[in-house]
């Protein structure tokens, strides 16, 4: 690891050079690139820096000590010695984390998927709760949502809706939310008090530029059609929606909530290079399935993941068997302490999985 990192420093001094030189400025293109990597290896460089300094005072103090010293000045190098073992400790410990190779997709944008499940009705209902609550994290966040298509019911649910998130690591931060979310609690629609347990499924997916998934335009269906919606409402007078199947995977998106069919293609194409990026990698992650192991969740679209207890204010997230009493906060966009807790318990896994190697 300390030979990494003896490497990772020499390159972050050539870099600290490279960024300032006017000949690296004039080229765009190469400045902003060094500028990420910089950026990138600033944290690890800090921390690292960190290590070495604790590390070196750890060395001073015992030297001192071995030379020998009165009571007080004995007592604050012992003092110093403590806090400088507890900073080596927790540096190294940071610096391991820091090192874990990066999920390539974590600062991209992303598209979520929501579509009811079990429970009719109700799941509708709790798939508009589910979008309200991400949309809610994502202003906390000061991030940009945009629907791209929505299936609504007549009572304010969604059968399905797609909108993109775009902002800096929203995918680092929303990865985890791919499977099966239940609620539990007495329907809208319930006249007899009784709580019913219902699904819905959240699809995360990293938006992907047309660079990352080459489609042959020859492998595309393309259909136009008048777009509808519940009650009459949102019915175009021209075919403005749009479906468009890929023929090599099957995979099918329409969009119709935009009245120009133009837009709409632009959309639903946003979407399908989404999903065939995530076949690509659901069939790169069946090759190396050890890294499925030491990750907290699969984002397996059909594994159960949390559960939403009305009755008794709860959620519980069942990769990581964390509850918290909190419901009503989570619904309203406050998710940080489960990601966090998330993200942790997806670097230790990490870091387990590594020690085993």
């Amino acid at each position: 690891m300390f030979d990494k990192l003896e490497a990772l420093e020499e390159r972050f001094a050539f870099l600290t050079e490279k960024i300032s030189d006017p000949e690296v400025i004039a080229d765009q293109d190469t400045w902003r690139k060094l500028c990420k990597e910089h950026a990138d290896l600033t944290p690890i460089i800090d921390k690292y820096r960190e290590y070495k300094k604790a590390k070196q005072t750890i060395e001073d103090d015992k030297e001192m000590l071995s030379a020998g010293q009165d009571a007080e000045m004995e007592e604050l190098i012992r003092m110093e010695l403590d806090e400088a073992e507890e900073t080596l400790e927790q540096a190294s410990q940071d610096l391991k984390i820091l090192l874990l190779p990066k999920d390539p997709n974590d600062e991209k944008n992303v598209i979520v998927e929501i579509r009811g499940g079990t429970g009719g009705d109700e799941a509708a209902l709790f798939a508009a709760d589910l979008m309200r609550m991400y949309s809610m994290y994502a202003e906390t966040q000061r991030w940009k949502i945009d629907i791209l298509n929505s299936n609504p019911t007549d009572i304010g649910g969604y059968k399905e809706v797609c909108f993109s998130i775009e902002g800096q690591g929203a995918y680092s931060k929303l990865k985890f939310e791919s499977g099966v979310h239940r609620v539990q609690r007495v329907p809208e629609t319930e006249s007899g008090g009784r709580i019913h347990t219902s699904a819905v499924t959240v699809a995360v997916l990293p938006e992907v530029e047309e660079v990352e998934v080459d489609i042959n335009p020859n492998d595309l269906r393309i259909d136009v059609f008048r777009a509808g919606g519940p009650g009459g409402q949102c019915v175009n007078t021209t075919d403005s929606a749009v479906r468009i199947t890929h023929l090599p995977t099957g995979i099918v998106v329409s969009c119709q909530d935009e009245k120009s069919q133009f837009k709409n293609k632009d959309k639903a194409m946003k979407i399908l290079r989404s999903r065939i990026y995530e076949v690509m990698e659901e069939q790169r992650h069946k090759e190396i399935a050890d890294e499925r192991k030491s990750q907290v969740g699969s984002g397996d679209r059909s594994e159960r993941i949390r559960t939403y207890n009305f009755p008794q204010g709860r959620v519980t997230d069942h990769r990581i068997n964390l509850t918290l009493y909190k419901l009503e906060q989570v619904l309203n966009g406050a998710l940080d302490e489960l990601f966090d807790a998330l993200i942790t318990a997806d670097q230790s896994a990490k870091l387990a999985h590594a020690g085993d190697e």
